[in-house]
């Protein structure tokens, strides 16, 4: 995770915030994964999330889960997913990458094996939305020797106390789920978006990433004035899936430019 946070404090100093877009592994295909996360990179992404497919992503709203599914269908799996990371980082991908994904994937391919091979692949890090902080120590411990740690998420209605407890647990950063429901795009970022942030920064000193449900580089700009980072995933997919496929580089890499460039002020 030291590049993870190493990449939050540079963004600090600069005096920028942090886009993380998301990508799932496998959509629209497996062989676009290795040229979607450079594409991400040359459009300046400071974190990337890959999404590992599952047949029930539950926090996920439809153009997510119809991604997963997608994915799935093409033949994408967890140590599939792992070897293509380990190639795009000898293809020169070194932007931080964090696997996002639910628990029942992970605890089939085994936690002692994930642990190794995604280090070694040159993961930076886990988000897994079913694992809640107070029951992840068997998960850290695993995690921990490999230098791989867990970023938590934070929603509405996460109490202080379990605040506390996912900033104590938590490596990375905060995933800060300002809504109740499921991620996709809306029309305006959440009501309470800056009070969850407030609420979050009280109980740890972690960097606070925002996500589900923003898509506009105008909801980046909300966003990033007053957490230390973005996240974008359901308008990503949305454009792969719209945008044939000759052109589906192009558009996301100037689309991302677009997103980054809202976290610069």
């Amino acid at each position: 995770m030291r590049k993870l946070e190493a990449r939050f404090a540079e963004l600090a100093r600069r005096g920028e915030r942090a886009l993380i877009p998301y990508v799932t592994a496998g959509h629209p295909s497996r062989e676009s994964l290795i040229p979607l996360l450079a594409a991400l990179q040359r459009a300046g992404a400071d974190v990337i999330e890959v999404g590992v497919p599952f047949s029930d992503p539950v926090a996920d709203g439809p153009v997510i889960q119809k991604s997963s599914h997608d994915a799935l269908a093409n033949g994408a799996s967890l140590a599939w997913l792992l070897a293509e990371i380990t190639r795009a980082r000898a293809a020169s991908v070194s932007v931080p990458i964090v696997l996002m994904g639910y628990s029942n994937p992970f605890l089939a391919f085994g936690l002692d094996r994930l642990a190794a091979t995604a280090a070694q692949a040159g993961i930076d890090g886990l988000i897994v939305p079913d694992l809640p902080a107070d029951s992840a120590d068997p998960w850290l411990d695993v995690l921990a020797p490999h230098g791989l740690g867990v970023a938590f998420i934070a929603a509405p209605t996460t109490s202080p106390a379990r605040l506390r407890a996912l900033g104590a647990k938590g490596r990375g950063f905060v995933y800060c789920v300002p809504l109740n429901g499921v991620t996709g795009v809306r029309d305006r970022v959440a009501d309470g978006m800056e009070a969850l942030v407030d609420r979050i920064r009280a109980a740890t000193a972690l960097p606070v990433a925002v996500g589900f449900g923003i898509g506009t580089p105008a909801h980046v700009r909300q966003v990033t004035r007053c957490a230390d980072g973005a996240i974008v995933g359901s308008a990503i997919i949305r454009l792969l899936d719209a945008t044939p496929a000759p052109a589906r580089l192009a558009a996301v890499e100037g689309f991302v430019r677009e997103l980054k460039e809202a976290t610069r002020g």
